[in-house]
């Protein structure tokens, strides 16, 4: 079910249906019960009237007339025809059944509907005559082709066996009505309760259809946050959730925005001064003038070939592109992979670079070797390009329990108090630098990502000092 509105209906009405059905089981069982009790102490009630009606005193002729006036009112209960005479009476009176015995067992008083063989199976069932007190009380007898629920009552006073008995199916016939006119109710109003759940269901979910509508409105370029009033507490993390996702989005792209704004910006002069050696070299007559052009176009390359590569770094380590993979390394051995590649550029210059490491319990951190890697490849390729020719470029690595240190040390011009926070802005170039000044904003990005902290000072080799800290 992928609506929730048929999933809770369902649910709904499978609760209900089968508390309903519990409860409807439970009240046909009670209903039964009290019944049956109610058809027994109608039996017992009668056989007392009964043994109040009929004394030992009794002529033969007085009990001739009663058991007249008792054919006679049973009579009236029917119709010729055998039809109920209904509104004579009621139409269960006639299967109400009872006879009258004496001490040796001859009937007394009988209603025309008691059973011949009634006392018969009844000493069937309890065999020593009429003698046995195991004979009062309530029996059941199977007399074809009914079944019969019996009550004897024995009136010690006038020696007087008293039977009154009564059909089984008229008791399953009222409890059978009882429980059908119980049922229907609920056969009637379950499809009437499941279309008023529906609709509350609906009015329930009104809100979120509210959202949806809202949601299907919008422009594909709109992502302003999404405003729902009154909104229920059921919506509130959905709509946070997704105001949170649209301004992530807009964050993104305006980054991409910025992005490639500065990129055009800063590629534009590199390019154009590509572009003028060329031309100086085809239309130079002069061989000279055309190799110096030439030798002027490798510059301008290694500049572009820069910039090129600091904005895919650090379109790399944007928040929605960077997948960090972090696992163990030794920071020691990694700096001394890198710094072997990195040795060349500090060689051209004649410049010194070293490492030097300290602190004891080893320099193993996890972390995400690549993003590292531009981390170190810019702060030694930052240190060379200020670093005047002949220079001193000194990596200093500390360990503790906790941290890793990173000091890179430079004999450059250093970077002025004043400007030590603002160089860490993409595009800011302090000096002559020729770099697109994206370097320390790579840096800064690089230990963001692995939680440290950097910070910039002065440098004892009388440049500047970049002191990266991370957490192992």
């Amino acid at each position: 079910m992928r609506s929730i509105r048929a999933r809770t209906l369902f649910l709904v009405l499978a609760v209900l249906a089968f508390t309903l059905s519990l409860i409807s089981y439970k009240s046909y069982r009670d209903a039964q019960h009290e019944i049956e009790e109610l058809f027994d102490a109608q039996l017992a009630q009668t056989a007392r009237l009964l043994a109040g009606l009929v004394g030992r005193e009794m002529l033969e002729r007085e009990r001739e007339e009663v058991q007249a006036m008792l054919d006679e009112a049973l009579a009236m209960q029917t119709l010729p025809g055998g039809h109920a005479a209904l509104s004579l009476g009621h139409r269960y009176e006639g299967k109400l059944a009872f006879q009258v015995f004496d001490e040796r067992g001859e009937l007394i008083l009988h209603s025309a509907s008691a059973p011949r063989t009634l006392l018969s199976s009844l000493l069937t069932q309890v065999p020593d005559a009429l003698a046995d007190e195991r004979l009062i009380g309530y029996h059941l007898l199977d007399l074809e082709p009914f079944r019969w629920r019996v009550f004897v009552l024995h009136d010690r006073a006038d020696q007087r066996w008293i039977l009154v008995g009564e059909r089984e199916d008229v008791r399953g016939e009222l409890a059978d009505k009882i429980a059908k006119r119980s049922l229907l109710p609920d056969l009637f109003g379950l499809p009437l309760l499941a279309l008023l759940v529906w609709l509350a269901i609906g009015w329930g979910l009104r809100p979120l259809e509210r959202m949806v509508g809202l949601i299907r409105a919008r422009d594909p370029d709109n992502l302003a946050p999404l405003l729902l009033a009154p909104l229920p507490r059921e919506l509130e993390p959905v709509v946070a959730a997704l105001n949170r996702l649209l301004l992530q989005v807009t964050q993104l792209l305006e980054r991409e925005r910025q992005l490639l704004a500065a990129a055009a910006h800063e590629l534009r002069t590199p390019l154009a001064v590509l572009r003028i050696h060329a031309q100086n070299a085809l239309e130079a007559p002069d061989p000279a003038d055309r190799a110096e052009a030439l030798r002027q176009l490798g510059p301008g390359v290694e500049r572009a070939t820069r910039v090129v590569g600091q904005l895919l770094a650090l379109a790399r380590l944007e928040p929605a592109a960077v997948q960090l993979h972090m696992t163990r390394l030794d920071l020691a051995a990694f700096l001394r992979s890198e710094l072997a590649e990195l040795t060349p550029l500090a060689l051209a210059k004649g410049q010194e670079l070293t490492l030097e490491t300290t602190g004891a319990g080893g320099y193993v951190l996890r972390g995400d070797a690549p993003s590292l890697a531009i981390l170190v490849q810019n702060l030694v390729a930052n240190a060379v390009q200020y670093t005047p020719q002949g220079g001193c470029i000194r990596l200093l690595l500390e360990a503790d329990a906790d941290d890793l240190l990173l000091r890179v040390q430079d004999s450059g011009p250093g970077i002025p108090p004043a400007l030590r926070e603002k160089v860490f802005e993409r595009f800011f170039r302090a000096g002559d630098g020729q770099g697109a000044g994206l370097g320390l904003s790579i840096v800064r990005r690089a230990v963001e990502l692995h939680g440290g902290e950097i910070a910039l000072g002065a440098s004892p080799l009388g440049g500047l000092e970049v002191s990266v800290r991370l957490p192992r």
